[in-house]
């Protein structure tokens, strides 16, 4: 019996936004959702910020330029919550 590894790709699908989540889709269909109460500065933005977010880091990160604020697909997979 042989089985094959399933092919993972950790850059960054797509951003959404619950009232209380941020919701990343990563390229291999996964999906990490994580309180918007881990990261400050995603929580207090209001609609026109969180909408305007650019990928970075070769696919790997997230950045919004209007509230200086970067994520990594990394961190969230790890469930690392924004320094205080």
């Amino acid at each position: 019996m042989s089985t094959t590894a399933a092919k993972t790709d950790e850059r960054v699908g797509g951003v959404d936004f619950s009232a209380t989540e941020l919701i990343v889709t990563l390229m291999d269909g996964r999906t990490i959702s994580v309180p918007l109460s881990w990261y400050p500065r995603l929580a207090s933005a209001d609609q026109q910020q969180l909408s305007n977010w650019h990928i970075c880091g070769g696919g790997y990160g997230l950045h919004w330029p209007d509230l200086d604020e970067d994520l990594s697909t990394e961190g969230l997979l790890k469930g690392i919550p924004a320094r205080n």
